[in-house]
């Protein structure tokens, strides 16, 4: 029997356990993990993503949120005078990050902080969801 490691699934998929449905749908990360995240738990209704984007301004981020998904692009400007490296380790690359949303989930809000992006999500389930008493007569 083989041993499969299945961190990248939860890596990219927030508020459920999304494993099923990724594997399904065959989605794997072609940026090759750039640039690198961290997803965390805040509470039990409240999730936050780091991304680091150091190099990036907040006019070359673009956040858009859709129905189960929350996809963010960086594009650098492209600058007139060529520069000439010695060593480049710093990525200065587009990027598309997306991330699979439970239901549910809904983006509260973003902001750049010494590199990293942080973006904070919240579950808000409506009130026709949620468990109500049922009194017994």
């Amino acid at each position: 029997m083989r041993n499969f490691d299945l961190s990248p699934l939860y890596r990219s998929a927030i508020g459920f356990d999304r494993m099923l449905n990724t594997l399904e749908s065959g989605q794997s990360q072609s940026n090759g993990g750039y640039p690198p995240y961290n997803v965390e738990l805040v509470d039990e209704h409240h999730y936050r993503i780091a991304i680091a984007v150091a190099g990036f301004a907040e006019t070359e981020l673009e956040i858009t949120s859709q129905p189960n998904l929350l996809v963010v692009r960086g594009a650098k400007q492209s600058q007139e005078s060529a520069k000439t490296y010695l060593y480049q380790g710093i990525a200065e690359r587009n990027f598309e990050r997306k991330f699979q949303l439970a239901e549910h989930i809904q983006v509260e809000g973003a902001h750049l902080e010494n590199g990293l992006l942080y973006i904070e999500l919240a579950r808000v389930i409506p009130e026709a969801s949620k468990p109500r008493r049922i009194e017994i007569k």
